[in-house]
């Protein structure tokens, strides 16, 4: 019996990698895939920011949208692009990182850990009795002091072949927003066949992305 390959050895199921980033992305797209954009508000003022970044960068997004994450460990040379955030002092320079151990793992307020540049994971998707699932590695992350997320693109199993980016940023008067990009189409005859019906659920799942973030602080 032939051992079932890990998630951080496949390659993902599309050519243009890191293409959510380009700026003509909607009149664009990769061809023969489908482009999406959609920014909007979801808060103001500090603690909706360190919420909203912090969520997006430990799939809180996708947690809190229904989604359950699986995350695969992966050796130290695939995440050697392992994220770090940047702490800066009141003028708004940023000071040099603290010496840590190359291993360590940088963890969010609420104890989950942050995302990284070549993470694998597998979200699972319940719909009644069935569980769809639709693995996916990190292609790039975003870190900026107003601008912070990540992006993934589509490992073999998904439904779906493309890149999703979830992006997080703060504007001079202190409203807090959330973009979504992403280029997509079905990965197999099988989900073309159900192509109305993966669309719809698509959309559903976008609106909870937004959700996720603007609902009432706790």
């Amino acid at each position: 019996m032939t051992a079932r390959t890990p998630s951080w050895d496949k390659t993902v199921t599309y050519g243009a990698v890191g293409g959510t980033k380009a700026a003509d992305l909607m009149s664009y797209p990769p061809a023969g895939f489908r482009p999406f954009s959609q920014r909007s508000r979801i808060g103001h003022g500090d603690a909706r920011w360190e919420h909203a970044w912090q969520s997006a960068m430990t799939w809180g997004i996708q947690r809190k949208s229904g989604l359950r994450v699986r995350l695969q460990d992966s050796p130290a040379e695939v995440t050697e692009g392992t994220y770090t955030p940047i702490a800066f002092d009141t003028t708004g320079v940023p000071l040099p990182p603290e010496a840590t151990d190359e291993n360590e793992v940088v963890y969010g307020a609420e104890g989950q850990s942050f995302i990284a540049p070549g993470d694998s994971a597998t979200l699972v998707l319940p719909l009644g009795p069935l569980r769809f699932k639709a693995p996916c590695r990190v292609i790039y992350v975003v870190d900026e002091p107003n601008r912070k997320g990540f992006a993934y693109g589509t490992l073999p199993g998904h439904p779906e072949s493309g890149e999703e980016a979830f992006v997080v940023d703060r504007t001079d008067d202190g409203s807090v927003w959330l973009t979504v990009r992403s280029f997509s189409r079905p990965s197999a005859w099988q989900w073309w066949a159900v192509y109305p019906i993966l669309r719809l659920v698509q959309s559903a799942i976008t609106r909870r992305y937004f959700r996720s973030l603007s609902d009432p602080l706790t």
